[in-house]
C-alpha cells in the first residue's frame, strides 16, 4: 500500500468524473486536481453514499460551504460509488459540493487510505495552492471526521501562507 502523504509533500495530479448540484440540476464533468493550482482544495474521502456517518459528514461540509469557500477553497467529496449514485445522493440531501467517483479506488490508493472491508478510510486532505499537502486528518476508525469549522481554520492558515 502507498503511504499516506506527509504535510509538505507534493500531491500528485488526478482526474475523476463527478458532478455538482447546481440550481437543482446535477451537472456532470471531469475534475482534475492539477487544474486547481493557485486555489486550495479540500479532498474529503468517504466510504459510501447514503450511509449514516458519510451523510452526516457531507451534509456538514455542504452546510459549511460558505465558510470553506470564503477561504477561496474548492471542496470535493470522493468515494468509490459511481456518478449515478452521487447524483442521487446529492439530490436527496441537497449536497452542493462536487462529488467525484473513484470507482477503482486508484486515487484512494495513491493517498494510502484504502482499507479492507470498507474500501477506504475516511480522510480529509487540504491541498495548498502550490499543490503541496497543507493539512490532513485520516481516521483510524471510520466514525469520526473533522468539522467544517476545523477545516476552515486550516484553510485560513493555507491562504495566509499561500
Amino acid at each position: 500500500m502507498t503511504r499516506i502523504p506527509a504535510v509538505g509533500d507534493v500531491v500528485g495530479d488526478f482526474s475523476l468524473p463527478g458532478g455538482q448540484l447546481t440550481d437543482g440540476t446535477f451537472v456532470r464533468g471531469e475534475y482534475a486536481l492539477g487544474a486547481q493550482r493557485g486555489t486550495p482544495v479540500v479532498l474529503a474521502f468517504y466510504p459510501g453514499d447514503n450511509t449514516p456517518v458519510c451523510t452526516a459528514q457531507l451534509c456538514s461540509y455542504s452546510d459549511g460551504l460558505e465558510a470553506l469557500g470564503a477561504c477561496g477553497a474548492q471542496v470535493w467529496g470522493i468515494s468509490p460509488q459511481g456518478v449515478d449514485s452521487h447524483e442521487a445522493f446529492a439530490s436527496a440531501r441537497g449536497l452542493r459540493m462536487p462529488l467525484l467517483a473513484d470507482n477503482d479506488r486508484a486515487v484512494a490508493r495513491a493517498f494510502g487510505i484504502t482499507a479492507p472491508l470498507i474500501g477506504l478510510r475516511r480522510a480529509v486532505f487540504v491541498v495548498a495552492p502550490d499543490g503541496t499537502l497543507h493539512w490532513k486528518h485520516v481516521a483510524a476508525v471510520g466514525m469520526r471526521f473533522p468539522s467544517a469549522e476545523l477545516i476552515a481554520e486550516q484553510l485560513v492558515g493555507v491562504t495566509a501562507a499561500g
